[in-house]
């Protein structure tokens, strides 16, 4: 099966995942578009990222849909695409909506050590989700506007981060509650019970992106990129996939989950072309394990199967998520989510 024709009819058809408002997940199929033009030069990629972007973001760069006193650290991820567009477009709108999502974070609140909250909703929380989301934007724009304290910022909230989060076996958990309120989150030190594959999967990316933004600066992530691709080698499974819930393979119900496994898959492969590790291999034996076995044709169409939907910690729709293993296992299994089919083309690129 050709991957780029899943990809480019998956853009065709894609509608916005939360009816027009600006969200992260319609920002990681935007992302996916930026890297796909950037890397195989076909105009159908940026006609495609223009098509929907254009219909977000007005003319005088206003982003629809979007408000800053939300303090939705995922809506910053949305942003990373518009550099791509600045630099192949007459109008300075991108300009304009890239530093609408920077006022943001000059006002977004903050733990005491210094991390933003992962949202209003979410106060006093760090989730890995977040480094994702925020931290590489962040430096790419400090580096665009030679502004040295944002970058510096961004690798302080990482250390943290990481120090708030890390847990046996060179892995991290999902989240981290500094107020020691919620009744996921040990009385100990705030941590969340279990290792959540996509959340690692979210911080992976951000870690190869990252060194690859920073290249030779000293303050790159380079020895915490190399420590986690070997933990994450460690637990690659036979399949060449990963599970939902890291680190319990006998777990009742723990499946191969795709949406980690492609961002898996990427950051493996990424951390080798940089010179980080020799994981190249590892990586595509990922790649070829997800397109023989998770790419399957339905009513004459391909489709991404295995993707977990969504996973958070705390209340959500009535629901108050405990971050239990049992909880990530249970949560909806859904084809063709984005939150899979993104980093599945950002190791299409990589390949």
């Amino acid at each position: 099966m050709n991957l780029q024709d899943y990809f480019d009819a998956y853009a065709a058809d894609y509608a916005p995942y939360k009816g027009g408002r600006w969200c992260y997940e319609d920002g990681l199929l935007y992302l996916s578009l930026a890297r796909l033009h950037s890397k195989t030069g076909n105009q159908k990629w940026l006609d495609h990222l223009n098509r929907l972007i254009y219909k977000q973001i007005t003319e005088t760069g206003t982003i629809q849909g979007y408000s800053i006193d939300e303090f939705n650290i995922d809506n910053i991820l949305s942003g990373r695409c518009l550099f791509h567009l600045d630099d192949h477009a007459d109008s300075g709108r991108f300009k304009t909506a890239v530093d609408q999502l920077i006022q943001q974070l000059q006002s977004h609140p903050r733990i005491s050590t210094g991390n933003y909250w992962h949202k209003q909703r979410y106060p006093h929380q760090v989730w890995l989700d977040g480094l994702f989301m925020a931290l590489p934007f962040q430096v790419e724009y400090g580096q665009r506007t030679n502004d040295q304290g944002l970058i510096d910022d961004a690798i302080d909230q990482l250390h943290t981060a990481l120090a708030l989060t890390k847990t046996t076996g060179g892995l991290f958990i999902h989240g981290y509650d500094h107020s020691h309120n919620q009744s996921w989150a040990s009385a100990e030190n705030g941590q969340s019970p279990a290792v959540w594959a996509r959340a690692v999967g979210w911080l992976a990316m951000a870690l190869v992106d990252l060194v690859e933004l920073m290249g030779d600066d000293p303050r790159a992530p380079k020895r915490q990129t190399i420590a986690l691709m070997n933990a994450v080698l460690s637990n690659q499974r036979e399949s060449g996939l990963w599970q939902q819930v890291m680190q319990m393979p006998d777990l009742a119900g723990n499946y191969d989950e795709s949406s980690a496994s492609a961002m898996f898959a990427y950051a493996l492969m990424k951390s080798d072309r940089l010179g980080l590790t020799i994981t190249r291999e590892a990586g595509l034996r990922a790649f070829g394990a997800l397109t023989e076995t998770k790419l399957q044709p339905v009513e004459g169409r391909t489709q991404f199967i295995d993707i977990c939907c969504v996973a958070g910690l705390g209340g959500f729709d009535g629901v108050y998520r405990d971050g239990t293993p049992e909880y990530y296992i249970s949560e909806t299994i859904t084809p063709d989510d984005i939150k899979g089919v993104a980093p599945l083309a950002y190791a299409f690129c990589e390949v």
